[in-house]
C-alpha cells in the first residue's frame, strides 16, 4: 500500500515539474575553476579514487610526484588503526612534453559489505576512509557524466556529496582535458573529496582519446589513471568491463571501441550476459557514452551504428535502463525499442549535464517524440535507487539551484516483474545459438 502511495505521489510530481521545467529561467553561466599551486610533500598522494574490483575488493588509485614512492595501502575498521596491508603496482606515462607523476594502483580486500575502512596511501598522512556497498538490496547509484571542471561542475559535486549513495556511474567525458594533461591532475584532485571515499565506476567518452597518429594512442591518459576492473570482468579492455553491486549487474560498454558483431567487445558482451544470473541481479543495467535516443539537435545519429549493433542483443537480455552521457542536456524516454514503445525495452536516460565547459545543449527536435517522457537543457545529476527486486526510483536534480533541485522523479518497474524475461531469454538463446552454433 505504502508502495502504491509512493509511486502514485512521485508521477503527480513528474508532472507538476514537467510543467515547472518549461518555464525555468536559469542563472547566468559560471566561469571555468581555478587551481592554483600548493607545496606538499613529492610523496603525498594526490588524486585519490577508489572502484570496484572484482567481488568484495576495491582498487585504490593515487598519484604521487616521488618515483620511489611505495605502491601499498595500509588499512582496517577502525580510525588510525590499520589491520591490513596490500600491495599493488604503477605505471606512468609521457605526453609530448608531459610526464605524469608516479600512478599507483592497489586492490585491498576480502572486504566486508556496507563497511567503512579507513586508509592510508603509501604509509603517508591523509587518513582517508571508504565505505563499502551493501550486500543486497536496496542500493543507491549516483549518476553524472559529462563533467568536466567549471562552476557547474562543482555544483553538481556538491549536491551529489549530500546524496546518500553507494556508487558513483559516470558514462564518459570525465576532465575535459583535451589533450592538456595538467588538466588530468586538476580532474583528479577536484573529485577526490568524493571518489576517495565512494567507488567511481567510469566509461569512457569523446574527450578522453586524445589521439594524436603516429605519435600517441588513445585513452593513454584515462586507460593510466581510471583504471576499471576489466580484468575481473573477463574483458580485454579498460574501455569495457563490468561489476555487481547488491542486485544490479553493470555494463559499462565503450561507444570509441569496435562494437560490431565480430568486434571483441561484441564477443566479450555475450559472455557476459550468458553469465548473467536474474535470481542473484534482477536489475541489469547498461552505460555508454553516445545515447541511441536523442532528440535533442547536439549529437543527432552520433549513436546509431552502435544502436544497429547492440540494441537487439541488449533487448534480447532483458536490460532494464540504460545510462548515457555526450550530449549536454537531460532527457528520459519511455520504455522503448527499435524507435517505437515497448514495454519490454529498456529505459534510456541522458545525463551528460554534469558541468563541462562547453555549455548546454539547448534545441530539441519538435515535436517531442512519442518515446521522450522529458527533457530539459539544465545541469544536474541523477539519484538511482534499486528499492527492491521489482521496483527502483529515479530522480533527475537540476543544479542550477543553490540547493538540488529534484525536477524529474519517477518510478521503474523491473522487467522481470512485468513478465518480459521468459521471452527475452528465448531470444538471447536464438541470438548467441546463432552467433556461435
Amino acid at each position: 500500500m505504502e508502495l502504491k502511495l509512493l509511486i502514485l505521489v512521485s508521477s503527480c510530481l513528474a508532472i507538476f515539474s514537467a510543467v515547472v521545467g518549461a518555464d525555468y529561467v536559469r542563472p547566468p553561466p559560471r566561469k571555468t575553476l581555478d587551481f592554483p599551486w600548493t607545496p606538499r610533500s613529492s610523496s603525498s598522494p594526490r588524486q585519490v579514487h577508489v572502484s570496484l574490483a572484482g567481488e568484495k575488493h576495491m582498487r585504490i588509485s593515487w598519484v604521487t610526484d616521488d618515483k620511489s614512492a611505495p605502491s601499498h595501502v595500509h588499512y582496517g575498521t577502525m580510525l588510525g588503526r590499520y589491520e591490513f596491508v596490500a600491495q599493488g603496482e604503477s605505471t606512468s606515462y609521457s605526453y609530448l612534453l608531459y610526464k605524469s607523476g608516479k600512478i599507483h594502483h592497489v586492490v585491498i580486500g576480502p572486504l566486508e559489505d556496507d563497511k567503512v575502512y579507513y586508509y592510508k596511501c603509501g604509509g603517508e598522512d591523509p587518513e582517508f576512509h571508504l565505505k563499502t556497498p551493501p550486500a543486497k538490496l536496496p542500493v543507491t547509484f549516483a549518476v553524472a557524466g559529462d563533467l568536466g571542471q567549471s562552476g557547474w561542475t562543482k555544483s553538481t559535486l556538491d549536491h551529489i556529496y549530500r546524496c546518500d549513495y553507494d556508487v558513483h556511474l559516470l558514462p564518459g567525458d570525465l576532465s575535459y582535458a583535451d589533450y592538456m594533461q595538467r588538466k588530468w591532475d586538476t580532474f583528479g584532485e577536484l573529485v577526490q573529496p568524493l571518489a576517495s571515499a565512494r567507488p567511481w565506476m567510469v566509461t569512457e567518452g569523446n574527450h578522453e582519446e586524445e589521439l594524436i597518429p603516429l605519435v600517441k594512442d588513445g585513452f593513454l591518459s584515462y586507460n593510466a589513471r581510471w583504471k576499471m576492473p576489466h580484468e575481473e570482468s573477463g574483458s580485454d579492455s579498460n574501455l569495457y568491463y563490468s561489476f555487481n553491486v547488491a542486485g544490479v549487474h553493470v555494463m559499462m560498454l565503450g561507444s570509441y571501441a569496435d562494437y560490431s558483431e565480430n568486434s571483441e567487445q561484441y564477443r566479450w558482451l555475450m559472455k557476459d550476459l550468458s553469465k548473467v544470473n536474474r535470481e542473484k541481479t534482477p536489475w541489469l543495467v547498461a552505460s555508454f557514452h553516445v545515447p541511441w535516443y536523442n532528440s535533442n539537435f547536439a549529437h543527432q545519429g552520433e549513436g546509431e551504428e552502435m544502436k544497429r549493433a547492440m540494441e537487439p542483443l541488449l533487448y534480447a537480455a532483458g536490460v532494464d535502463i540504460v545510462l548515457v552521457g555526450h550530449v549536454h542536456a537531460y532527457e528520459r524516454s519511455t520504455r522503448v525499442y527499435k524507435g517505437k514503445l515497448n514495454p519490454c525495452g529498456p529505459v534510456h536516460i541522458t545525463i551528460g549535464d554534469g558541468g563541462n565547459r562547453e555549455g548546454l545543449a539547448h534545441r530539441y527536435h519538435e515535436p517531442q517524440p512519442e518515446w521522450s517522457a522529458f527533457r530539459e537543457a539544465s545541469f544536474g545529476h541523477g539519484e538511482l535507487e534499486f528499492v527492491n527486486a521489482s521496483h527502483a526510483l529515479w530522480s533527475w536534480l537540476r543544479n542550477d539551484d543553490d540547493e538540488p533541485m529534484r525536477a524529474d522523479h519517477v518510478w521503474i518497474s523491473s522487467l522481470g516483474s512485468l513478465g518480459c524475461l521468459n521471452g527475452q531469454r528465448r531470444a538471447l538463446g536464438k541470438i548467441l545459438t546463432a552467433l556461435h552454433p
